[in-house]
């Protein structure tokens, strides 16, 4: 489904001034996107611009015998492909829709025309790439040093703060390619959280129940992710 957008609903857009945001009003168009929507692979041309307003867009670190580990996600404080605003670009990752997904999508081209008369837009796309670059080097580390499910738990917050409602709607094989793992290791995570009261958890979705102990079992990487785009975003 497209629709005209009428107002913005992601941050970066809601950042802008109202005179550069007029640049970009008349070229976005909202698109639904279902749940595991691939939207772009490695080596794609990035041809179109996506400004979640609510739902979360993985970003997948893929290997050559098909394994795959997730490496950030942008939700309505940020926005995929931004950096072809400055020249055409091809996607570094696999991008795919992790949650039902609200979003204003423009195309390269009219955002290029934008961020060539909106000092602000290019600010903007500067400190943006900046605090994405910090989650992906943050999700290294993460990755590396942290438990499964310290993890877990980090990954839900991120898509807590980022949908309507306390339920997640996900397979095990995709919770276990976000996370590099067995699909039997989520499986023992996810009943050990629901024995202990944080979650409930159902074949393909997991009900958020008690978010405060979530928290406190989430590695430190939650509050810095959050932190670094809080600093250069505000958000």
């Amino acid at each position: 489904m497209q629709r005209p957008v009428p107002l913005a609903h992601n941050s970066l857009l809601e950042a802008l001034p109202p005179s550069d945001y007029a640049l970009l009003a008349p070229h976005l168009v909202q698109v639904d996107l279902e749940r595991g929507r691939l939207l772009y692979d490695p080596g794609d041309s990035i041809d179109h611009i996506y400004f979640p307003h609510d739902g979360v867009i993985s970003l997948l670190t893929l290997m050559e015998n098909g394994a795959a580990i997730e490496s950030a996600t942008i939700g309505p404080e940020g926005a995929l492909g931004l950096m072809a605003a400055v020249a055409p670009r091809q996607s570094l990752s696999r991008a795919i829709v992790q949650t039902p997904l609200r979003a204003a999508r423009i195309t390269a081209d009219r955002l290029h025309e934008a961020w060539g008369k909106s000092p602000a837009l290019r600010d903007l796309a500067d400190r943006h790439t900046e605090a994405l670059y910090g989650h992906a080097i943050q999700s290294v580390a993460c990755n590396a040093l942290h438990s499964v499910e310290a993890r877990f738990c980090r990954w839900l917050l991120a898509c807590h703060d980022r949908i309507p409602g306390d339920t997640v709607a996900l397979t095990q094989e995709f919770l276990a390619d976000m996370l590099g793992v067995q699909r039997t290791t989520v499986t023992a995570v996810a009943r050990s959280l629901q024995d202990k009261g944080v979650i409930r958890y159902r074949r393909g979705v997991v009900d958020i129940v008690d978010r405060q102990a979530l928290q406190g079992m989430a590695c430190e990487c939650y509050g810095v992710v959050q932190n670094t785009y809080q600093r250069l975003l505000g958000a």
